[in-house]
């Protein structure tokens, strides 16, 4: 009788990482890098992230699932302090917390208000994530490296792990992974192979247009901005090799001021939205897509309660 010989692989395992930090700080970018492909919407502007959206990294030894949170900051609107409790939320249900950093800005309060919040959360480990590196020198990463053990140190709070990431140039973002992995919990895969994000294809599609719709709008827009996709439909009568997917959807803002800003003179700066918005989508869904926007006007509803509800915050 033979005796089962014990296997020496590593145990499989799986949970789940949320990037936090202030709003700019990366944490999408870094997402977007691990999974290798765009989930998380990323715009040169704060605030953009308002759903958590999953990117799903497969390895044969593990699966870790990203959770990209708003970033925290002090609420100024009804739509602020939501925002807040789902980060709160998140952070007491995932396995490890990834704090992003920016090399290239010094700590400031936010970072401290952020970290204090981290060092209640006893549990969970944290790893701090130093972004942006291939936007300083090395002196000055140095010092951003030991003012975050500082900072740690001050707040009695040990970091799992310290490391310096520059997703943009693809430095050290698979040692992001391999640092996260060792801290999930053992298990089997709780995502199919090959899912990118288990968000709803609707929601990544609004992002889409409003990661489009957000881009080169001047400063006073880019909380205004909400986009709902109201259908998502294959065109009938079409012959099976060649399908086209209607998407209507609505652009809101606060203010009829701004649907000129949005529109462009004779139309033609939403007609770029739809245009870029377009390429995305049909990388996304991997089949043509007709795009039909339109914007409206929903007055103030960053403060209404109702309005947010509808517009599925």
């Amino acid at each position: 009788m033979s005796v089962p010989t014990q296997s020496s692989e590593a145990p499989h395992r799986a949970g789940f990482a949320c990037f936090v930090g202030r709003p700019n700080a990366g944490k999408s970018t870094l997402t977007n890098a691990l999974v290798g492909q765009k989930v998380a919407i990323t715009s040169n502007r704060p605030q953009t992230t308002r759903h958590t959206v999953r990117g799903i990294v497969h390895r044969p030894e593990a699966q870790l699932i990203l959770v990209d949170t708003p970033g925290l900051h002090k609420p100024r609107t009804l739509l602020g302090e939501r925002l807040n409790d789902v980060v709160r939320t998140t952070w007491a249900e995932v396995d490890v917390i990834g704090f992003c950093l920016p090399a290239d800005q010094k700590l400031g309060p936010g970072d401290r208000y952020i970290a204090k919040e981290l060092a209640g959360i006893r549990k969970t480990p944290k790893v701090a994530i130093v972004t942006k590196t291939d936007l300083v020198d090395s002196k000055t990463l140095a010092e951003q490296l030991i003012a975050i053990d500082q900072l740690g140190k001050e707040l009695g709070m040990e970091w799992a792990e310290i490391v310096p990431v520059s997703a943009v140039g693809g430095k050290q973002v698979q040692l992001v992974a391999d640092l996260l992995i060792p801290l999930l919990p053992e298990g089997p895969m709780l995502y199919p192979e090959g899912d990118l994000t288990d968000e709803p294809e609707q929601v990544m599609v609004a992002e889409l247009i409003r990661e489009a719709a957000l881009e080169g709008v001047r400063d006073e827009l880019p909380h205004s901005i909400a986009v709902v996709v109201e259908e998502m439909l294959p065109r009938e009568d079409r012959p099976a090799d060649k399908p086209l997917l209607d998407i209507h959807a609505n652009v809101y803002i606060e203010r009829p001021s701004q649907k000129g800003i949005i529109i462009g003179p004779k139309g033609k700066r939403l007609k770029e939205v739809g245009m870029k918005s377009r390429k995305h989508i049909e990388a996304l869904l991997g089949t043509p897509v007709f795009l039909d926007l339109h914007v409206k006007v929903a007055k103030d509803w960053q403060r209404d309660p109702k309005q947010l509800r509808k517009l599925g915050f």
